[in-house]
């Protein structure tokens, strides 16, 4: 027995979508009638749809591959199959207690430069390449990591429902790559030798920013009852860090990664922008539970401790 992630019916035979992973009754089992992502990849000769009971459709003539076995139906990662969002969050979680937990027991502080060189990505040591993605999924306290993780866990899989899994995942990656060297270029060219930079907030200005292009008007209904259109909770969010930016210049000391959280909203306007002709978005969601739920930001980024990285 399972649910029709669509319209909600209880059904015995359910058909798996192999594209975005989810159950569906059979008036939704069509990827046009279920939204699914994978539409994107109608072209792709490998992006054919199929009932999910015949498994010899994908079968090339040999076993299936470690990776198939992993994610697919009953394997211990197939939750995480479709669902990006949830898997850079359990990601989060995870480096953040080796940030807090397994690096203290082992002697090795948030003050230590082997914590910084494996968790910030700092001017300092700009080419540590494996920070520009590192930096991304660690957190600089429980606070940074709840105020990013609330709007990943409600706003990104919206944004993965709509142009895909793995365009998400290049997404996030990528604008949170960008936005913490941006911040930290800024502090090379300023001679900072001591600018740093962890957290997700960029890629999350960035999922928040291609929200907005796809559908300014939508609502979001905070704690199920205020209304609030994405667009003002965006220009928000942005006119903090321009204010963050100017407060610092003026002397007005700040720890948070503004620049960061701005060229994450840049990159991720001009991706929603790119995509918008091939996607849709809903009308309206709300904060909470339930399928296409949404919850209002919590806060990307925070700020900082004395003498920590830049949080973003």
């Amino acid at each position: 027995m399972a649910t029709c992630e669509v319209c909600g019916t209880e059904v015995d035979m359910p058909y798996n979508c192999r594209r975005c992973g989810g159950n569906y009754c059979s008036e939704h089992r069509l990827p046009e009638n279920h939204g699914c992502a994978g539409l994107n990849e109608w072209n792709d000769p490998d992006g054919v749809f199929d009932s999910g009971f015949d498994d010899s459709v994908n079968d090339r003539g040999g076993s299936a591959s470690v990776i198939d076995r992993l994610t697919g139906r009953g394997g211990p990662l197939s939750y995480f199959k479709g669902n990006a969002s949830y898997l850079f969050l359990a990601i989060m979680v995870v480096v953040f207690a080796f940030q807090f937990l397994v690096y203290p027991l082992a002697g090795i502080g948030f003050r230590d430069p082997l914590w910084r060189a494996t968790f910030v990505l700092s001017s300092a040591h700009p080419l540590y390449v494996w920070t520009w993605i590192t930096s991304v999924f660690s957190h600089g306290g429980i606070g940074h990591l709840f105020g990013n993780g609330i709007v990943l866990f409600f706003f990104g899989p919206v944004v993965e429902r709509y142009v895909g899994s793995k365009r998400f995942a290049a997404l996030f990656l990528v604008t949170g790559s960008v936005a913490g060297l941006a911040q930290v270029g800024t502090g090379i060219l300023l001679s900072d030798p001591v600018s740093g930079v962890l957290g997700a907030s960029g890629a999350i200005m960035a999922i928040l920013a291609v929200l907005t292009v796809l559908n300014p008007g939508l609502k979001v209904y905070l704690y199920f009852v205020l209304p609030v259109p994405i667009w003002l909770l965006t220009i928000g969010y942005a006119g903090l860090s321009v204010f963050g930016i100017f407060g610092a210049t003026a002397g007005i000391g700040t720890n948070i990664a503004h620049l960061a959280h701005l060229t994450g909203l840049g990159l991720g306007l001009l991706y929603g922008v790119y995509v918008k002709g091939d996607v849709s978005a809903p009308n309206q969601l709300r904060l909470g539970g339930g399928r296409g739920g949404m919850g209002g930001p919590g806060g990307p980024g925070g700020p900082g401790g004395p003498g920590g990285p830049g949080r973003r």
